[in-house]
């Protein structure tokens, strides 16, 4: 395992209509508040919101792929949605190793800001290294 306790990765994705769509697609989501702008626009939202869980997937392709890669098996996620992500913004995942035991056990935090810098997600990711 070449990762070490403070080390970090960062990574930036925007959020198209496309994505939320395949999204719904994909899972069944189909909830008015992600698809239907006019439904939308009578929430407090004003506007349609992107799935949490979207966002999740991306972070699940950064523990997978990235950071800490190939080997790491998710062993459980927390994640706080703390305020909405819309269409076109460009959100940045940021995770950080917070610990690591003798069997390869990781704790990573995550944080997940908008193009305003505003915290939108926070979590932890638990993950095995092989």
């Amino acid at each position: 395992m070449n990762i070490k306790i403070g080390d970090s990765y960062s990574e930036q994705f925007k959020i198209t209509k496309e994505m939320v769509i395949r999204f719904a697609e994909l899972t069944g989501d189909k909830n008015p508040i992600h698809l239907d702008p006019d439904y939308a626009k009578n929430t407090r939202f004003g506007e349609c919101i992107v799935p949490g869980i979207l966002i999740a997937g991306l972070l699940s392709k950064i523990i997978g792929m990235d950071f800490p890669g190939n080997g790491s098996i998710y062993l459980g996620q927390d994640l706080n949605f703390l305020a909405p992500v819309y269409l076109d913004d460009i959100i940045e995942i940021t995770c950080v190793v917070e610990f690591i035991d003798e069997k390869g056990h990781v704790l990573i935090d995550n944080l997940i800001k908008n193009n305003e810098n505003k915290i939108v997600i926070r979590g932890k990711s638990k993950v095995k290294v092989l």
